[in-house]
């Protein structure tokens, strides 16, 4: 996590979840921390993390039992990843709409992706 990026903290921690769950790191039914030993352990607010688990309560990849915790969906990890693969391309769509009224060719646009890919 970065607190220099531009991206929200809490969006930073939703996304190392879900990357976490996609890559099988994190399995289905498995519990994670508290909201609380969360935010203490990443030493950010209780508010952020609160955020970020109901964003991806929402989106489907964690569920809340109540008096029990907060676990990895049991949904299909297919499925997850196909909605993840969805938003990235309507991200895409609109980043290459930008791209392509610049002027940026299909092949610098690859080098771009290329480039960043490889950083990350």
């Amino acid at each position: 996590m970065s607190n220099t990026s531009t991206i929200p903290l809490y969006e930073q921690i939703q996304t190392q979840i879900k990357s976490q769950i996609l890559n099988g790191n994190l399995k289905s039914g498995e519990g994670l921390p508290s909201i609380r030993n969360l935010a203490k352990e990443l030493k950010v607010s209780i508010i952020t993390t609160k955020r970020a688990y109901e964003e991806l309560e929402k989106e489907g990849f964690i569920e809340t039992v109540t008096g029990k915790g907060t676990f990895v969906s049991k949904q299909n990890t297919e499925r997850l990843k196909e909605i993840t693969l969805y938003d990235i391309e309507n991200k895409l769509e609109e980043i290459i709409k930008q791209a392509k009224a610049v002027g940026v060719t299909l092949e610098e646009g690859i080098e771009i992706f290329k480039s960043i890919y490889e950083e990350v």
